[in-house]
This record gives structure tokens, C-alpha cells and sequence, in this order.
């Protein structure tokens, strides 16, 4: 006997399970499938990076309820500092400096650990009417057919629904099994990724240095403590994760400064091979691709999860605005409406992380010193600086109405 869903999410990370308790919230039936334990992914060894949580983002997890369980670990983002960098050769005088208060009182963002947001979700979904976790379970076979979707799970569940979303990773076993093509490379680079605590504090400053091996982001996070996502070439990265603590710490104080005063290591490190991935196109029959399963971008400028937030307001508007005129979710009219709405903004970020990155990830003088004149003229550019602030803040654009701060 299989139970049937309108939608059943396959993949219950962050985006996974804020659209589970989002369309819940709209009074859809909804299943979350995850293939992890619970427990597990709470932990602090299971995912050591953070996540920066842009204005515009804030706003839909506002709306899902999820921001009221999560503000008290939040630290905001008041400044961002951009400069071009050397290890040797020291910082450039050519910067770029984001004052929040130059366009409004709120902050750009928010610095939160993944784990936290996992945390929150979990409490979330436990009091969300409508919204079933099944975990840990493996989706051993899916069918799409006309008349709905039937998904067989490993253990022995069957599940049938309008609709079944593929939140499952840049790896999608749903992408690939709909034949849907993606752009897709690796970067000969890795983000090593760790947390220091420091004498002084970062007043919620946002920090990017441009290295020739890649950006060093220095993330401010609660309890005078900076989150660092170091970009390094993929194959000096093992050698650097190999060291003893002392000695990748040293390393970790060339890159970081002494502006925070003394460093210490706080937690474990952890490495992340990165890669540019966009799939051809975002749905298939009773079939809806969300976040890493249709695009995973550069960390350059910190928006790949802001990303799949949007995809999850718009594609639970979507579903939301669907039902309430009489379609199933999986209605081609209801696809191709997330279709259209999500493609512009996802291969405009693409394209920008991966031009960024290739512009500022070397130590070609030429390129240097355009890069370094183009820094400081956006710096004097008061009007066109105000735009990127707001870019930054996930507010520019035609933005779904959880991340306007509207009701679903």
C-alpha cells in the first residue's frame, strides 16, 4: 500500500527540508526523504562550514518560521572589505568597502553554521503540520508516470505523488536518471575550511582576500570567532590539511593578518573540492530540480546557498499559486513557471562566480592591475556601489514573495 504525497522532496539538507516546511506551511502534503541519519548530520564532524545567509534569504526563512529558532546564533554581516592580495607581497591599497548603513539599517546578511540551520530545520519540521521526514531512507527506484509519480524506498516504503523534487545534490541520481544534461567541471581548486577564535572583535566585518591560489573569506561568526574558507590549488591542499595544528595555523596567520590580534584553532578543518555545475534545464515530467541539484557555483561571493533559498521560494509559490487555481503540483504550467522565473538569476550568478574567480585566482601583472583599478572604481562609484550592496543583500531582481517578506 503505498500513501501519497503531493510533493515528496528527495534530499533533506538546508534546501531540502525549508522547502518541506514551506509548502507545508501552504497547506501541501509533503514528504521529505533523506538518506542520512538525523543524528548524524547535526553533528559537528558531519559539515564544518557556515553559511552566509543573505537579507533577501532571511526573509523566507522568516516566512517559513524557521529565522525566530535561528536568530540568537545568527552574527550579522556589517561590513564587507574586498582587496586584492599576495602572501609575499602584502595587500594591495586598492579596496573595495560595503558599509551597510550607506543603503539602509539592515545588515547585508548573516553568518550561521550549518549545523545550527540543520538544528533549526529539525525542530521546525517536527512541528509542522503536513510535512512527513522519512529518515534514514534511500530511494531505490522512481517512476514518473501520467496519472503521478511512485517512489520505492529501500526500506520497503512506497510513496506516491504529484511531484517529486530532486534536493539530492550536485550528484542528483534524479538528474541523471530524467537524461537531463549539465554544464559540469572541476576546478583545480579546494576550499579548506576552518574556524579560529581571536583577542579582538570582528565587529561584523566580512573580510575577502584575493590570493593568486584563490579567495581567502575571513566570515564573521558569533563569540569572537571567524569562519575561513581558504581557496587553494587542489593540489597543495593535501599537503596543507596534512599538517599538525600549529603549523596549518601558521599558515592560516599569513594569509589571515593581525588584525584580530592573536589566533587559535577552534574544531576540526575540513576540505571541499569545488566545481561549476548547471543543469541544462530545472524540471522534467512530475520532476522539479532545487539548489545544488541544478547548480552548484563558485564560493567566491558566498550566494550558492542564497541560491537554493530563491529556488525554494519560487518553486513553493509556484506550487502554492497552482493548487489554489485548481492544478496538481505537477502541472506543466506550475513547472515551467520555476522553469523560467529561477533560470536568469542562477546562470547570471554562473557566470559571475566563475568570472570573478578566474579574474582574481592568478598573479598575471596585467590582469593584476585591471583587477586592482576595477576595485577601486567601484569604490568611487557611489551609485553603482549602492547596486552591488544590494545584490549582495538578495534583494535586486524579481524576487518571489517570502523573499519580499510577504505571506506564501
Amino acid at each position: 500500500m503505498s500513501e501519497w504525497f503531493d510533493v515528496v522532496i528527495v534530499g533533506g539538507g538546508i534546501a531540502g527540508m525549508s522547502l518541506g516546511c514551506a509548502l507545508a506551511n501552504g497547506g501541501v502534503k509533503t514528504a521529505v526523504i533523506e538518506r542520512s541519519d538525523p543524528s548524524t548530520m547535526l553533528s559537528a564532524k558531519f559539515d564544518g562550514r557556515t553559511t552566509s545567509i543573505a537579507h533577501g534569504s532571511v526573509q523566507v526563512l522568516k516566512g517559513i518560521g524557521l529565522w525566530p529558532l535561528l536568530e540568537f546564533k545568527a552574527e550579522p554581516i556589517l561590513d564587507i572589505r574586498v582587496v586584492d592580495s599576495h602572501p609575499t607581497r602584502g595587500v594591495s591599497p586598492f579596496f573595495l568597502h560595503y558599509d551597510h548603513t550607506e543603503i539602509g539599517d539592515d545588515p547585508f546578511g548573516f553568518i550561521i553554521e550549518n549545523r545550527a540551520i540543520r538544528d533549526a530545520l529539525s525542530q521546525l519540521a517536527e512541528k509542522t503540520d503536513g510535512l512527513t521526514l522519512i529518515a534514514p531512507a534511500s530511494v531505490e527506484d522512481t517512476k514518473r508516470e501520467q496519472n503521478g509519480a511512485g517512489i520505492q524506498l529501500d526500506n520497503g516504503q512506497r510513496l506516491r505523488c504529484s511531484l517529486v523534487v530532486g534536493a539530492d545534490g550536485s550528484n542528483s541520481p534524479l538528474r541523471r536518471g530524467a537524461g537531463i544534461s549539465t554544464l559540469h567541471f572541476k576546478y583545480a581548486q579546494t576550499a579548506i575550511v576552518c574556524t579560529v577564535k581571536h583577542e579582538r572583535s570582528h565587529a561584523g566585518v566580512a573580510v575577502e582576500k584575493f590570493l593568486p591560489s584563490g579567495p581567502f573569506a575571513m566570515l564573521p561568526m558569533k563569540g569572537d570567532r571567524t569562519n575561513i574558507v581558504w581557496t587553494e590549488r587542489s593540489d597543495l591542499a593535501p599537503s596543507f590539511m596534512a599538517l599538525d595544528d600549529n603549523a596549518f595555523l601558521g599558515e592560516v596567520r599569513r594569509r589571515f593578518g593581525d588584525w584580530l590580534g592573536a589566533l587559535e584553532l577552534t574544531g576540526p578543518r575540513f576540505s571541499y573540492p569545488l566545481v561549476l555545475l548547471h543543469a541544462a534545464r530545472y524540471t522534467d515530467k512530475r520532476l522539479a530540480l532545487i539548489s545544488e541539484a541544478a547548480h552548484s557555483i563558485h564560493p567566491i561571493a558566498g550566494q550558492g546557498l542564497n541560491l537554493g533559498i530563491r529556488d525554494v521560494a519560487a518553486l513553493a509559490e509556484a506550487v502554492v499559486d497552482g493548487i489554489r487555481l485548481g492544478l496538481e503540483p505537477a502541472d506543466m504550467t506550475v513547472l515551467n513557471r520555476y522553469e523560467v522565473w529561477r533560470r536568469v538569476d542562477n546562470t547570471t550568478l554562473v557566470a559571475v562566480t566563475d568570472f570573478l574567480n578566474r579574474l582574481f585566482s592568478n598573479d598575471i601583472a596585467p590582469v593584476r592591475a585591471a583587477r586592482r583599478l576595477g576595485l577601486a572604481a567601484v569604490e568611487n562609484a557611489p551609485p553603482l556601489k549602492r547596486l552591488f550592496m544590494r545584490h549582495a543583500m538578495g534583494v535586486v531582481g524579481d524576487l518571489p514573495r517570502l523573499a519580499r517578506g510577504e505571506a506564501l
